[in-house]
């Protein structure tokens, strides 16, 4: 019994699926926060001071700005703290999409209000104070720009490499393996092991090749040469650049082939494939898009506000204030319902990148097998499950299948069923 817990240990591991740069994002939401926070009890203050009931109904649309941000602040604090709380299947990473969700339901009835409120005045115009309401869109605009400026830094992020995955097998028993993949090979020699790999970190990808421990291989005596799966060949000539050798030649897209190294009248065979990331809509944090979505709807409603004003002023045009809030309307229903409809994908475990399923189907399949079933959904920003059940006639077991679905990178929960035909 003694031997069995360290047994089980290394079958446990982590379920945090949060996004890149989480706390990051959440401490700008913070920022973004306080900043409407101030803003508008500057606004409902200073309109009641000074009797402007155009200022307070501005802190108050400010207050729905602020009450928006704040459910996005929070949905990245909770799923945070709850990241390793068992209660969660699959980690906290859909709390975002969950909140981004929410948010969009808001901002279409923000909408619904703006056109019911633009028609009403089509109807029934009122008449508009130029003086108080196009400083107050002045400054709305400007506490927009300002919020969009503290939330770029979180409102895009690229796809995050964890570089693992994780395989349960059933066919031959439990088990769990955890594989750092990267595009480095070691490669054991009478001499040594050697370390080939490609290399193109802000500079054109060539090969690599270093020794372990002892002395780097002679580059005259040393060349490698590719096979892609078309049949065509490319050879590539080594130079000492002082503690590893280095190709003369560029190395061209894709990274998937088959290198010949020849070292020392030695000769082995290392297999190169081309890492998949998920699209970038997977990668995407939704809580911070509908954030940036919400400070974006405010700033477009507040530009056109203040140029239906303007012309409204200079011309007379009075049916501009209306106009231009219908406008407006329609920009951010369009935007609420892209939101709705992708944050919606995410909660219902859509399919997030229909072709990585067809390349993971063309993987299993390439070598005989057949993908029986394949469940692939998203489990947050940059991560996404598998499960993949394989029929084969073949003495395989699960780590065969996760060595082949090692390239792709995204995939940071993969469980493997095989079944012996």
């Amino acid at each position: 019994m003694g031997e069995t817990v360290p047994a089980i240990e290394t079958l446990r591991h982590s379920h945090v699926f949060l996004g890149a740069g989480h706390e990051a994002s959440e401490r700008r939401m913070w920022a973004v926060i306080w900043l409407c926070g101030a803003m508008m009890l500057a606004e409902i203050i200073g309109g009641a001071l000074f009797g402007s009931i155009a200022l307070v109904a501005d802190g108050l649309h400010m207050s729905t700005h602020a009450g928006a941000l704040l459910l996005a602040a929070l949905a990245y604090s909770y799923a945070r703290k709850h990241a390793d709380d068992p209660r969660f299947s699959f980690g906290t990473g859909k709390l975002g999409d969950l909140a981004g969700f929410a948010s969009a339901i808001v901002l279409a009835m923000i909408a619904l209000l703006i056109g019911y409120e633009a028609i009403s005045r089509f109807i029934t115009p009122v008449p508009i104070h130029f003086a108080q309401a196009i400083p107050i869109a002045a400054l709305g605009l400007t506490v927009n720009i300002a919020s969009a400026w503290l939330l770029s830094g979180g409102a895009h992020h690229h796809a995050h490499d964890h570089g693992h995955a994780h395989d349960h097998g059933h066919a031959h028993g439990h088990g769990h393996a955890h594989d750092e993949h990267d595009e480095a090979h070691r490669i054991v020699t009478r001499g040594g092991t050697l370390i080939l790999e490609i290399f193109e970190s802000g500079v054109p990808p060539r090969f690599r090749l270093r020794s372990e421990a002892g002395a780097t291989p002679a580059a005259a005596s040393t060349t490698i040469e590719t096979e892609r799966a078309d049949g065509s060949r490319q050879s590539f000539a080594m130079a000492d650049r002082g503690g590893y050798l280095e190709s003369l030649e560029e190395i061209p897209e894709p990274h998937a082939f088959t290198a010949r190294l020849r070292c020392e009248q030695q000769q082995f065979m290392v297999n190169f494939e081309e890492a998949e990331q998920a699209p970038a809509s997977a990668a995407r944090d939704n809580n911070m898009r509908a954030a940036v979505i919400h400070v974006m709807a405010d700033a477009t409603v507040s530009v056109l506000v203040i140029g239906g004003l303007l012309l409204a002023r200079a011309f007379g045009w009075l049916w501009m204030d209306p106009l231009v809030g219908i406008v407006g309307a329609g920009v951010i229903a369009s935007w609420s319902l892209g939101l709705i409809r992708d944050t919606g994908a995410v909660l219902l475990d859509m399919n997030p990148d229909r072709r990585m399923a067809e390349n993971l189907r063309q993987t299993i399949e390439g070598d005989g097998d057949a993908l029986a079933d394949l469940h692939l959904w998203r489990l947050g920003p940059g991560h996404l499950g598998a499960i993949v059940s394989v029929a084969t006639h073949k003495a395989r077991g699960p780590d065969y299948y996760r060595a082949r679905l090692a390239r792709f990178r995204s995939l940071s929960h993969l469980t493997i069923e095989v079944r012996t035909t």
